[in-house]
C-alpha cells in the first residue's frame, strides 16, 4: 500500500471524525426553562424535588438543557401554575393538579382521590396503568402536559384545635384542606378554606381557621402548626396518596429535541421516586420528635369515616353525569383500584397487619 495515500486519507477521516462532533451538538441547541413551584423552599422536602429533577435534566443533555427552579411566589402566584404554564408564562410547574379542579374536575386525578388507593396503588395507575395518559387527553384542551412528579404517601387527616368526636363536631369547622376532599367535607358541614403554603400558620394561629391539613409530620413539623393546634388526626381519606405534577406548556415540549424530551421524563420519573422515599424517612423521625412537644395523635371517629365514604360516593355519582370525562377516568381508575387492592389485602396489608401485633409485644420474641 502505497504509505503517503494512507496517511492521506487517514487524515482526512480523522478530519471528518472532527468535524461531526460539532454537527451533533449543532443538531441539540442549548434550551433554558424556567419553572414555577407552587411551594416555598422551607418546605425542602418537595422543593427539593423539583431541583434535583432540574439538576438530573441538565447532567444528561451534557448541560444544554438547564430548568431554572423557582419557588412560590417569586415568579407567578403559587396557586396559579396551571394558567402560567398554558398560556406560556413559564415552560414548567411544579403544584397539585388538584388546585386546578375548578378548570375541570378531571383535574383532581392528578393528585389524589377520596377512598381511592395508596401511594404503589395510585403511582401504578398513573405509569403503568394508564392514568397519567388518560388525564392528560382532559389537559390538551388547556395547552398543558401532566407528568408525574412523585408521590407523599398516605397523608395525616390534619391539625384540630379541638379534640373531634363525632360528625357533630365537624359542623361550622374553618378547614384549610384542597381538592375533592374539601367538597366531601363541605357535605359534612365544614367550611372549606383553599390557602397556599406560606399562609396558612398565621390563618391557624389568629383562628382563621379552626383546623389545617398538609401533608405529614415533615412538612407539617416545619410549617409550625403543633405550636397552636395539639390535636392531629389521621387518616386522610381525601389523600391516601398524594401525586405531585410537573404541569408543562404543551408547545414548549414538542419544540424540544426528542432526547431531551426523553430526559425531562426519565429525571422526573427517578427523582419522584426518591420523593417517597424520603417522605417514609422523614415522616418517622418528625412524628418522633411532635409527640415529645406533646402532640396528641388521634384517629378520625368511625362515624366520620363511614360517612366520608358514603358522601365520597355519592358526590362521584353525581359528578359523573355532569361529566362525561369525569366519568370516564373515575370508572379506569376504581376499577384498577378494586383488582390491586384484592392483591394488597393478601400481600401487604396482611403482613402490614401481623407485623403491628408483633410489635405491640403481642407475640414474644423468645
Amino acid at each position: 500500500m502505497d504509505r503517503r495515500k494512507f496517511l492521506r486519507s487517514g487524515a482526512i477521516a480523522a478530519t471528518g471524525a472532527t468535524l461531526a462532533a460539532p454537527a451533533i451538538a449543532q443538531a441539540s441547541p442549548s434550551v433554558t426553562w424556567r419553572l414555577a413551584s407552587s411551594y416555598p423552599k422551607s418546605l425542602d422536602t418537595l422543593f427539593a424535588s423539583s431541583e434535583e429533577m432540574a439538576k438530573a435534566v441538565y447532567e444528561l443533555t451534557d448541560g444544554q438543557f438547564e430548568i431554572q427552579v423557582f419557588a412560590g411566589g417569586e415568579l407567578v402566584p403559587p396557586l396559579g401554575i396551571a394558567d402560567s404554564v398554558g398560556d406560556g408564562t413559564v415552560e414548567m410547574g411544579h403544584t397539585g393538579s388538584y388546585f386546578y379542579m375548578g378548570k375541570d374536575p378531571a383535574f383532581a386525578f392528578g393528585t389524589a382521590m377520596p377512598w381511592s388507593g395508596n401511594a404503589r396503588q395510585y403511582q401504578a395507575w398513573m405509569h403503568e396503568g394508564g392514568g397519567n395518559d388518560l388525564i392528560n387527553e382532559v389537559l390538551t384542551n388547556f395547552n398543558l402536559i401532566n407528568m408525574p412528579a412523585g408521590n407523599t404517601g398516605t397523608q395525616m387527616a390534619g391539625w384540630y384545635r379541638k379534640e373531634i368526636n363525632s360528625l357533630e363536631d365537624l359542623k361550622g369547622l374553618k378547614m384549610r384542606i384542597g381538592g375533592l376532599g374539601g367538597t366531601v367535607m363541605s357535605r359534612m358541614g365544614v367550611i372549606p378554606q383553599q390557602i397556599a403554603g406560606a399562609d396558612m400558620y398565621p390563618a391557624l394561629e389568629r383562628g382563621v381557621l379552626d383546623a389545617i391539613e398538609f401533608v405529614g409530620p415533615a412538612d407539617d413539623e416545619k410549617l409550625g402548626f403543633y405550636k397552636v393546634a395539639k390535636f392531629y388526626y389521621a387518616p386522610a381519606f381525601w389523600e391516601p396518596s398524594g401525586e405531585l405534577s410537573y404541569f408543562i406548556n404543551a408547545d414548549a415540549h414538542a419544540a424540544l429535541p426528542k432526547h431531551f424530551q426523553a430526559a425531562l421524563k426519565h429525571a422526573s420519573r427517578s427523582s419522584g421516586a426518591q420523593l417517597l422515599h424520603r417522605y417514609d424517612t422523614r415522616n418517622a423521625a418528625a412524628l418522633q420528635r411532635l409527640l415529645a412537644e406533646g402532640v396528641q395523635v388521634r384517629t378520625m371517629p368511625e362515624e366520620i369515616l363511614r360517612e366520608s365514604y358514603r358522601q365520597t360516593h355519592m358526590l362521584y355519582a353525581e359528578m359523573s353525569d355532569q361529566s362525561a370525562s369525569f366519568k370516564k377516568i373515575h370508572d379506569h381508575m376504581f376499577d384498577f383500584m378494586d383488582k390491586a387492592r384484592t392483591f394488597t389485602n393478601i400481600s401487604d396489608f396482611a403482613f402490614d397487619y401481623v407485623g403491628y401485633q408483633a410489635q405491640q409485644g403481642n407475640w414474644p420474641k423468645s
